[in-house]
């Protein structure tokens, strides 16, 4: 571990002295194998396998208007910011053109009112007229029926929101530690994604970053810029944890080094310690280890390349059959009646959503809606959970799961609902039914932009 690594640890104690529950040392060992066998035998559920699925940019009013006929709360219709009502219009994958999606975008789109509640009536304000009608789109079933059969037959929640307000760099901190501060730097959160300090170019993250990267932080009580430190920190991570319980993980990710889906890569101690084995690639390794009987405990499978991340802008409409073919190798293989998969978007993406984020008393968290579904033999069948969840809460579940006190980060998995009503484990194991969806091709599927996003 690199001195940096450490003096930050020093400083990660503090931080927990103030309240929050201590954290797990970088490099803690494991458990002994006996130990790993007893706590595997006092798990609390049938679960032993953990896979969060992570796709880009998207909101339930654009990927899943087929919900609406199951009891979700989906809209077809939106307010423009001049009052007006315009009906969403089919709008496929495929399209060519990205929304904003930083913070200031989430501050447009919000248009926050004095009384702290969103508007939700901004995501046209300030666009040209050609284009203003841009936000407001829903995918077309065609396009996205694999998703559609896996909400249909699994459970949907309809009341889940990324836990910042911001796009995918930060986003992906969140969902490895429930928090994007930039310690040990600062406390504030990181509040988008990295770029060159020089000229101000959009940068890849990470501790490889090149030197003059850096990124914008914001201070969530009073919405304050913070520093703007290179985006390598040092905090807790739920790897941490399950390393000490001896709990195997994998990050399958697209390519090594830095990037905005890389989470890991961002945590100093993990990059430069004996964990960055965990981090894999391609994505695509995850068929070859559930095929040979190598799926770990805890995985995050990140998109297999651009054109099959649900990005807007990537001229492509594959999103739906990587997924698909995560699932069918699970749900075709041993693994089925111990796993549960966890499928989510990273963010917004800029694409309208009508249900204003829960007020917290916070200039940063949480922000707007995107999909969960979750898929799992115990999970409650063609059901639409209205309970309210964030990123924190599959976190949470995880550490559960895996014999973690709830909140062992002390951030968002503490105030996080734990995805429980998503779930009946009195049932017996639903069979799986396979997911019809195209065949997964990897590289194929359009302009292979990943890592990109508009400001």
């Amino acid at each position: 571990m690199k001195a940096g690594a450490a003096m930050a640890l020093v400083t990660l104690v503090a931080v927990a002295a103030c309240g929050a529950p201590a954290p797990v040392p970088a490099g803690s060992r494991p458990a002994s194998r006996s130990t790993q066998r007893a706590n595997a035998a006092s798990l609390p559920t049938p679960i032993r396998h953990v896979v969060v699925i992570v796709q880009e940019n998207r909101t339930p009013d654009d990927l899943f208007q087929s919900m609406a006929s199951h009891g979700a709360d989906i809209a077809r219709q939106a307010v423009t910011y001049e009052g007006q009502v315009v009906q969403l219009r089919e709008v496929s994958l495929a399209a060519p053109y990205d929304l904003g999606h930083n913070h200031s975008s989430f501050l447009n789109d919000c248009n926050l009112q004095a009384d702290g509640n969103c508007a939700m009536d901004g995501f046209d304000r300030g666009r040209a007229p050609r284009y203003r009608l841009q936000p407001f789109g829903y995918a077309p079933a065609n396009e996205v029926r694999p998703y559609a059969v896996m909400a249909h037959r699994y459970t949907f929640a309809d009341r889940m929101f990324q836990s910042n307000q911001s796009g995918s760099f930060p986003s992906h901190q969140y969902l490895v530690s429930g928090s994007a501060s930039a310690l040990p730097t600062t406390q504030d959160n990181v509040s988008g994604d990295p770029f060159d300090s020089k000229t101000g170019a959009q940068e890849a993250g990470g501790c490889d970053a090149r030197p003059s990267a850096v990124v914008d932080t914001i201070d969530p009580a009073d919405g304050s810029p913070g520093p703007t430190p290179f985006p390598c920190f040092e905090r807790p991570v739920l790897s941490d944890f399950l390393d000490r319980g001896g709990i195997s993980w994998r990050y399958y990710q697209h390519h090594l080094g830095p990037g905005l889906w890389h989470a890991f890569d961002a945590i100093e101690h993990v990059r430069y310690g004996p964990d960055y084995a965990n981090v894999v690639s391609p994505p695509e390794t995850i068929l070859t280890d559930i095929k040979r009987g190598r799926l770990p405990a805890m995985s995050w499978v990140m998109p297999a390349d651009g054109p099959h991340s649900d990005h807007s802008g990537n001229r492509s409409a594959a999103g739906p059959s990587w997924v698909a073919a995560v699932v069918n190798a699970l749900g075709t293989s041993r693994y089925w009646d111990s796993t549960v998969i966890l499928l989510t978007w990273d963010d917004w993406g800029g694409w309208y959503d009508h249900v204003p984020p829960p007020q917290m008393n916070d200039f940063y968290e949480l922000s707007f809606r995107v999909p969960l579904v979750v898929i799992s033999p115990y999970a409650k069948p063609a059901y639409v959970s209205h309970v309210q969840y964030e990123f924190g809460s599959l976190l949470a579940f995880a550490e559960e799961t895996f014999g973690i006190p709830k909140g062992a980060l002390g951030t968002t998995d503490v105030r996080a609902n734990d995805l429980s009503d998503c779930f009946d484990f009195t049932q017996s194991p639903r069979a799986f039914v396979r997911i019809p969806a195209p065949r997964f091709v990897p590289g194929k599927g359009g302009s292979n932009a990943f890592d990109e996003e508009d400001p």
